[in-house]
């Protein structure tokens, strides 16, 4: 079973993508292959596996049979040629943007985007020589003008943390590729279940696989989907991947590996040298997770919908930012962009200010108070005292973080008795 298989639903590959009997034991379920590495046929064997002239297992740091069967999952579901999984999400995007760019180089990021992310992106990526300018990705004049000779990637959020701001994927893939640079679209609060980049014209996918596609709070991790459609030797912009690579004998990535360049330079260097590795175990709990993820997010979304639709007429509410609501201006996007449903995460105003939110997070009983999304377990957080709480206040509202925001993440649960607990708290923190 492969992802150029036309024959199968979303929820058979969920579930059987990637995953095959042991051949050893006929295992049903991917075992957990917890060694850091491989007997050799012998030493010719090596040595075609360490000049990349043969594929198969060296090193845990680079390959491992559970994580392959993670990657061919991932790759299945969005449509990509190849993924590399790594260790959290945050290395993902490290992992994603460390072929494309070099000292003195930028991306133009949205600034709706995860506080971490803009952390990273503002502050973080300066030591490498990198520097990203965020942009109001809604004014694509205002994108087209932050790119410049300099700029190797657009990034953005399919559905923005913590807003669930939906993303014009068409609009700005079209502008990449003008620029002849790759569009990276963050699709972790979405899933390849509500939104496909790749079919919007994505290059990229970069997922925190903790949240939605594990489901369970239990495990880190995060990979990189290639579409495996870019071009990488059209220009001078990307040697890493076009260029001869002097650590193996001149080989070129992308005249070698063709559509899995980008995933071979992810395994090969990424992960060699950065040794941002996802273990075994992690993987084998989100194989186990994604099994179960079509499920998940129907209920998600139904769920996400009705308690929005309350919350928004609720006298203690200043307003609600679910796209899935008609109230949305990113209403009109869910159709196109995700066409069934608008996801499960959304930020929730209230009138009593910053006060108010924290009486009401302190308040909730169901709802547990973490610095997570995507669990099967409805979730809260004040944004602007944790996850948001190093920007400067106009980057807090830019990412859809005002000090009167709440972010709340809908789980599976009864929808009736989260609404009970959210009017309870919503009670005492307005008095």
């Amino acid at each position: 079973m492969t992802q150029n298989d036309p024959t199968y639903g979303f929820d058979t590959l969920q579930i059987h993508a990637g995953a095959r009997p042991d051949p050893a034991t006929g295992a049903r379920q991917v075992p957990i292959y917890q060694t850091t590495a491989y007997v050799f046929r012998d030493a010719e064997h090596a040595a075609a596996l360490f000049n990349l002239q043969e594929v198969g297992y060296i090193y845990s740091r680079l390959t491992n049979p559970t994580v392959a069967a993670l990657q061919e999952r991932m790759a299945t579901l969005e449509g990509g040629a190849g993924t590399v999984c790594c260790s959290s999400g945050h290395a993902a995007q490290i992992m994603a943007l460390f072929p494309l760019m070099g000292p003195g180089l930028n991306i133009v990021a949205s600034s709706r985007l995860y506080g971490g992310t803009i952390t990273q992106f503002s502050q973080t990526i300066k030591r490498f020589g990198w520097s990203a300018t965020f942009v109001d990705f809604d004014d694509t004049d205002a994108v087209q003008a932050a790119i410049d000779d300099n700029t190797r990637a657009i990034f953005c959020e399919s559905i923005a943390n913590p807003g669930g701001y939906i993303t014009d994927l068409d609009a700005i893939a079209g502008i990449a590729d003008a620029a002849g640079i790759p569009l990276i679209v963050d699709n972790t609060s979405a899933t390849p279940y509500l939104c496909r980049p790749i079919e919007h014209g994505a290059t990229l996918v970069v997922h925190s696989m903790t949240k939605y596609l594990t489901g369970n709070g239990t495990v880190t991790g995060g990979c990189v989907v290639d579409s495996g459609k870019f071009d990488w030797s059209a220009s001078d912009k990307f040697p890493s991947l076009s260029a001869p690579e002097p650590a193996y004998h001149g080989l070129k990535f992308h005249e070698t590996f063709g559509p899995l360049a980008f995933t071979f330079h992810g395994i090969a260097i990424g992960l060699r040298d950065l040794g941002m590795t996802l273990n075994p175990q992690a993987a084998h709990y989100t194989l186990m997770g994604i099994e179960t993820l079509s499920l998940r997010m129907e209920k998600h979304v139904a769920n996400a919908t009705e308690i929005a639709s309350w919350l928004e007429a609720h006298p203690a509410v200043e307003g609600v930012t679910y796209a899935g609501l008609a109230s949305s201006p990113y209403h009109g996007r869910v159709a196109s962009i995700c066409p069934k449903g608008a996801g499960g995460l959304f930020t929730v105003a209230l009138k009593g200010g910053y006060e108010s939110c924290i009486k009401f997070v302190d308040s909730l009983e169901i709802f547990s108070h973490v610095a997570n999304l995507g669990d099967t377990r409805s979730l809260v957080i004040h944004s602007a005292s944790t996850t948001h709480r190093q920007l400067s206040a106009e980057q807090q509202a830019a990412a859809g973080a005002a000090p009167n925001v709440v972010r709340i993440s809908i789980g599976i649960e009864d929808p009736k008795d989260l609404i009970a607990d959210l009017d309870q708290a919503l009670k005492k923190a307005s008095t």
